[in-house]
């Protein structure tokens, strides 16, 4: 099998090439079992390390999971379709509802919170307009869905705007940060997004329980009162085989 440029590809990703085939074809559905190492060397003429790595790229992809002591098996794992717009609109926040709320059907838990209060790097004083010395509350998360980690998430907000607020509390009530900020005096309306890949850093790879040879989506949310002013930084580390990144608006 040659790629598009004609140059031969290599044995283990002729493999997963073929695999990933019976993937989209329904040949193996999800949940179930890929052929091992071995059959799959007896199956293609190779070393077992080279069916090692095919199956390592399927896993890297997202499209297979291994169960230790029982195999390789196709993902079963349904991706969140993350929408990015209707989220954040102040209808679903605004009436104390969750922003997460507005992306799946199945819940999501936070299973690691903390609060601190810290000077935050040079990045965010920059962009919030604090003082050197200044310090920020800083709000670390975990998401999990179906008990599979798929984001972490960590927040600055100027300390002197939300000091004695919920939202220096590991539990900020309904509508969760921004509907605290309008109780505050400070209605969010307008947001930045941007977003990029790349692999990710050992301890990110931890804390999301995934491959360090699979991608990551960073998201950084800008978050701007009516004053125009920066009051919050949300800085988002996502496993990629976890999110589809949807946008609908109108042109």
């Amino acid at each position: 099998m040659a790629d598009k440029t004609g140059a031969e590809l290599p044995k283990y990703q002729r493999i997963a090439e073929a695999l990933r085939a019976a993937i989209e074809a329904g040949e193996y559905g999800p949940g179930e079992r890929l052929p091992g190492e071995n059959a799959l060397a007896s199956m293609y003429g190779v070393a077992a390390l080279t069916a090692r790595q095919a199956l390592r790229t399927l896993k890297n992809e997202g499209l297979a999971e291994s169960r230790r002591g029982a195999g390789v098996f196709v993902q079963a794992f349904r991706p969140i379709r993350r929408h990015g717009i209707t989220r954040l609109a102040r209808d679903q926040w605004g009436a104390g509802r969750s922003i997460w709320s507005a992306d799946d059907d199945r819940p999501l838990d936070v299973d690691q919170v903390r609060v601190d209060q810290l000077v935050p790097p040079q990045h965010i004083i920059r962009v919030l307009g604090l003082g050197e010395s200044e310090t920020a509350c800083v709000r670390s998360r975990r998401y999990v869905v179906d008990g599979r980690p798929v984001m972490s998430a960590i927040s600055y907000l100027p300390y002197e705007l939300v000091e004695g607020s919920a939202i220096t509390q590991a539990d900020t009530g309904p509508g969760g940060i921004y509907a605290r900020l309008s109780d505050l005096g400070h209605t969010v309306t307008r947001f930045r997004e941007e977003i990029r890949s790349r692999l990710p850093t050992a301890a990110e790879a931890a804390v999301l329980g995934m491959s360090a040879e699979r991608p990551v989506m960073k998201l950084c949310r800008t978050a701007f009162d009516s004053d125009a002013r920066a009051v919050e930084i949300n800085e988002m580390t996502l496993d990629s085989s976890s999110y589809v990144l949807d946008y609908e608006f109108d042109a």
